[in-house]
Formats: C-alpha cells, sequence, structure tokens
C-alpha cells in the first residue's frame, strides 16, 4: 500500500511538472528572444519555485537552507555536490539569474531544450573532456562579466548518498581565471529524490551554503582540494 501511493504521488508530480514545463518553455520561446539575457531568466525563476512547491503539495518533499546570509553580492560560481534534479531546480532559483553547465544534447529535449538555448547555458559534450574545458574557461568568464552565476558540479553525475567520486577542477579553474569566489553548496536531495528512480520519498531536504572560498593568488588545485574538503568532512555527505 505504502508503495501503491508513492507511486500515485510520483505519477501526479510528473503530470504537473510536464505540464508546467512545456508551458514556460512556450512562454519563453514566444518571448524571451525579445529581453536582454538577464531577464531571460525570470520565467525560468517562477518555473522553479512552481516545482518547488508542486513537489511538496505531491510528495511531501520539503526543504531548509543554512547559510544564505554567507551570499555575497554579485556573480559567483556555485559547485555542488550533485544527487538529483531537484538541486538543478534550487540552485537554479537561488542564484538566479544563472548559467548551469549542461550535456550538449539536452538542448535537443522538445520544448524544455529549445528554450534552453535561449538562456545560453554552457553546454558542453561529455565525451570529449578536453574541449568540454576549454569551452568552459572560454564561455564562463563572458557569462560572469554579464553579471550572470555559472552553477558547476564537480562529480560530473549523480550519485547515490554516501558515494565518493573524484571533483574535477573545471569550476575551481573558471573560478580562479575569473577572479570570482567560489560559494560551496552540500545538500542530501538523494534521501527523497533518489538517482535511477522516478519514485520520490517524503521528507525535509537539507541545504547548507558554505563560506565563500576565496580565489585569489591561489591556484585551481588548492582551491577545489578546499571544496572537496568541505564536502567530505560535512555531515550531510554521509
Amino acid at each position: 500500500m505504502r508503495l501503491l501511493i508513492l507511486q500515485i504521488r510520483s505519477l501526479l508530480f510528473y503530470a504537473g511538472y510536464g505540464v508546467a514545463t512545456i508551458l514556460i518553455s512556450l512562454w519563453c520561446l514566444l518571448t524571451s528572444w525579445m529581453l536582454p539575457v538577464r531577464k531571460r531568466f525570470q520565467p525560468y525563476a517562477l518555473w522553479c519555485r512552481f516545482v518547488l512547491f508542486w513537489l511538496q503539495l505531491c510528495c511531501g518533499i520539503r526543504y531548509r537552507i543554512k547559510g544564505l546570509e554567507t551570499l555575497p553580492h554579485g556573480p559567483v560560481v556555485v559547485l555542488s555536490n550533485h544527487q538529483s534534479a531537484w538541486e538543478t531546480v534550487l540552485l537554479y532559483y537561488l542564484f538566479s539569474p544563472v548559467c548551469p553547465i549542461i550535456k550538449k544534447e539536452l538542448l535537443n529535449i522538445p520544448f524544455w531544450g529549445w528554450a534552453m538555448r535561449l538562456q545560453r547555458p554552457i553546454a558542453i559534450d561529455r565525451s570529449n573532456p578536453r574541449k568540454a574545458s576549454k569551452y568552459l574557461l572560454t564561455e564562463g568568464p563572458l557569462r560572469l562579466k554579464e553579471g550572470i552565476s555559472v552553477v558547476i558540479f564537480p562529480e560530473g553525475t549523480r550519485t547515490h548518498r554516501g558515494d565518493k567520486r573524484r571533483f574535477s577542477r573545471g569550476g575551481a579553474q573558471l573560478a580562479v581565471a575569473s577572479g570570482t569566489p567560489i560559494v560551496p553548496v552540500i545538500h542530501n536531495a538523494g534521501h527523497c529524490w533518489p538517482p535511477g528512480t522516478w519514485l520520490k520519498y517524503p521528507g525535509i531536504i537539507d541545504v547548507e551554503i558554505g563560506t565563500p572560498i576565496p580565489v585569489a593568488g591561489r591556484n585551481s588545485t588548492e582551491v577545489n582540494a578546499e571544496f572537496e574538503s568541505w564536502i567530505n568532512a560535512h555531515p550531510l555527505s554521509a
């Protein structure tokens, strides 16, 4: 019976999620091309707020955030652990206007991918890491100069809670090259929205925003090591 209830609630969430995604994508396709780049993010921030609200209503998933007071003014490089699609929604909302790093294949998804192209994300070819890194270091500073933050998941893919993966240095390299502080983020979204399943489990997702990591006078290896140490030592990483 519990499994059946989870399935019904999850299906209800995805039904509303799908409709909202199509509607907001159509809105963006019709209007975003006329707007300055920074204004194009407003509809998606609204979509993110709806998704978080709808998820709570349908699946009983709430969240609480610690550390909002530490956020600096201006664009930042956001580095976060990656357990689900949930954190992409939250971070897009919290740091808007924000430029995500996504697989280029996602831009071909009907409606959502087409509209996302107008947000000018940094779409990389994950089959060619060297080319992807070069593209990030070329496009990333341009977005930051425009006042748009960049969100990066150094693990590269979603992981199960407690799993440890190597953290790529791409985000740290971008921060050092552009002189932009890093905002570290950690969460435990995987216990409510685990990877590899469509089911959503009720509960509270904890999110913590750490003190910005300075980059002046440091190299990317040092900066990345500090972020990785912070993540691995945090209680939410267990």
